[in-house]
């Protein structure tokens, strides 16, 4: 049998050196890509295909007992408004209702799309978190809240007296999103 061919010494130890040092600069590039990730401030904002189109057609029946229920018609004409898209079962929609109240005291007018609830439940959910909405429709299948592009709960939109959206904001609003939000609205009634 033929022995092995043999590799010049120094040549072993190049490769074994090399060899010692790459799980070590492996190790260093992960720690930059982390770094470049945690310093490098995230964007919240998501560009939705929906912002600049009109509502799609649509129309629900009154979610609450004491509001009526939600359709396109109700939101064309007058003034720019909020469409919240929330659920009683939903925690950040109930981190989200002091802002919510706090904007429907300023003059904003928020309409509620209810989404895969029961009526007894979004009751106790408005009775002890507040009800700022003008109308709420029921939206037991989310088919509007698919058509508008939202993809959870809670997200809110700002339409224009046309009845087109101009603004989605996804996640709860944050007492920091107020102003931010009040701009929207007076930039959409322009």
């Amino acid at each position: 049998m033929s022995a092995a061919p043999k590799i010049p010494e120094r040549a072993a130890i190049r490769t074994s050196r090399w060899a010692l040092w790459l799980p070590l600069a492996l190790f260093a590039g992960f720690i930059v890509l982390v770094l470049i990730g945690l310093l490098r401030p995230a964007s919240h904002d998501v560009a939705s295909q929906f912002v600049g189109k009109p509502l799609p057609e649509f129309s629900l029946r009154a979610a609450a007992d004491n509001r009526p229920g939600l359709a396109r018609a109700n939101m064309i004409g007058g003034k720019p408004r909020l469409l919240n898209v929330f659920a009683s079962w939903c925690a950040p929609c109930a981190a989200e209702a002091p802002q919510l109240a706090q904007l429907a005291a300023a003059g904003v007018e928020i309409d509620g799309v209810a989404i895969r609830d029961h009526k007894p439940e979004l009751a106790a959910f408005l009775a002890r978190y507040g009800n700022p909405y003008t109308r709420i429709g029921a939206d037991d299948v989310s088919a509007v809240q698919m058509a508008i592009g939202s993809s959870g709960a809670p997200e809110t939109f700002i339409i224009d007296a046309q009845g087109v959206i101009r603004y989605q904001h996804i996640g709860e609003i944050r007492t920091e999103h107020v102003p931010m939000l009040l701009a929207r609205l007076q930039e959409a009634g322009k």
